[in-house]
């Protein structure tokens, strides 16, 4: 009876074990490390990838301007503060003059005894002219009279020297009515540059433009072309966006952009690419763009950061596999294919790729081949793989 107990008890026992060996190894194939990974599957299809751009950029004006003065000064006076919209011709601010006040006025002094002395000038030379004249008329006279032998030969000499005298006079009156004339128009000149230094010392804005930095106060000394004021013009203001160099094939002005702001990322505005910069820059290899605003949003500023997309044509009809699905093996670049219940690596060309994660295959890749997407793990050549219809946790 005893023996029969305990035969009895071992045969439980061994059918415990081999059932706990039994679901240990259930576990370990179908659940555990040992179990084939979850992939997910879609067939390759014939389709159209229209290619698109995604960039960072900032926004920035168009046009710019930096006013001060043309000449080392000290300022004056500051008329205008950031944020004010000021316009064109308008005083901003302005630069001690110094003396150029006094000199315009011992100019204006100068000028108007150089008038006095040219109308003197002008005088002698009427004076001059008419002596010439009576002289020149007297010579005749004399020489008809010595002609006829009423007169010397000397005296008729001494007129005719007297009426070149005359003549030589007229000449260096009409030759000082030059110089005063001359001296005159020098006056002119130096009071018409002295009058631009002046105007040069009144900074006024050269067009309707928002003011945006102020960089100097009263007070303060500045050297020739340091700014004083910062202004931009408001409806020129663009975005700077920076597009990767190996997708931006086809990127051409006009073309439709879609603007997202930093600050208002829900709200997408539309533009369109003004302009490709000519230098791209070789150390991030990415090329530079212009993008413009179709309208302007208020309150605007410059230096926001925006994300900007813009969509390319479409290309012709070509295979089209999920973005998630393209893999790198080594320098090969390609997809796993679910060939049974193991994974098979297929080398692939791919093409332009959009934003709603479609790649197109350009060869490698037939119609309707099972490409894996999705996988709980990486994949090897030995990897089994069991195709789900999605991948949505670890094993536990």
């Amino acid at each position: 009876m005893k023996l029969a107990r305990l035969v009895s008890r071992r045969v439980a026992l061994v059918a415990t074990a081999v059932a706990l060996l039994a679901g240990f190894a259930f576990t370990m194939t179908r659940a555990g490390p040992l179990a084939p990974t979850r992939v997910t599957v879609q067939a390759a299809q014939v389709g159209t990838v229209a290619p698109a751009l995604f960039g960072l950029g900032t926004v920035e004006a168009r046009r710019a301007y930096l006013v001060g003065p043309t000449a080392a000064g000290r300022v004056a006076r500051v008329l205008v503060d950031v944020g004010d919209l000021v316009k064109a011709g308008q005083l901003l601010a302005e630069i001690d003059p110094v003396d150029l006040d006094q000199r315009i006025a011992a100019l204006d002094a100068s000028i108007a005894r150089g008038a006095s002395a040219a109308a003197g000038a002008q005088a002698q030379r009427q004076d001059a002219l008419a002596r010439r004249d009576l002289a020149a008329a007297t010579a005749r006279r004399y020489q008809d009279l010595g002609r006829q032998n009423f007169l010397s030969a000397s005296a008729v000499e001494g007129k005719l020297q007297e009426s070149a005298s005359a003549s030589a006079t007229l000449a260096a009156a009409e030759a000082n009515v030059a110089a005063a004339l001359q001296d005159r128009q020098r006056l002119a000149a130096e009071r018409a540059g002295l009058l631009q230094q002046r105007q040069n010392a009144r900074l006024v804005a050269p067009a309707d433009a928002l003011v945006t930095g102020r960089d100097a106060e009263p007070g303060s000394t500045v050297v020739a072309g340091q700014a004083v004021l910062r202004l931009v013009d408001p409806d020129s203001l663009w975005v700077k966006v920076r597009f990767d160099q190996g997708r931006a094939a086809g990127l051409a002005p006009g073309q439709a952009a879609s603007i997202a702001l930093r600050s208002n990322p829900a709200h997408a505005l539309p533009g369109r690419i003004a302009r490709l910069e000519a230098v791209s820059d070789s150390v991030t290899e990415e090329r530079l763009a212009q993008v413009t605003f179709d309208a302007a949003p208020a309150g605007l500023a410059i230096g926001d950061l925006a994300e900007v997309t813009v969509t390319l044509p479409a290309g012709p009809a070509v295979l089209v596999v999920p973005n998630a699905s393209i893999r790198q093996q080594g320098d090969r670049t390609g997809v796993w294919l679910a060939d049974g219940g193991r994974p098979r690596f297929a080398p692939v060309r791919v093409g332009p790729s959009a934003l709603d994660g479609r790649v197109a295959v350009l060869a490698g890749l037939n119609p309707g081949d099972p490409v894996v997407v999705h996988s709980e793990q990486e994949l090897g050549a030995r990897s089994r793989i069991k195709v789900v219809d999605a991948v949505i946790a670890s094993r536990p």
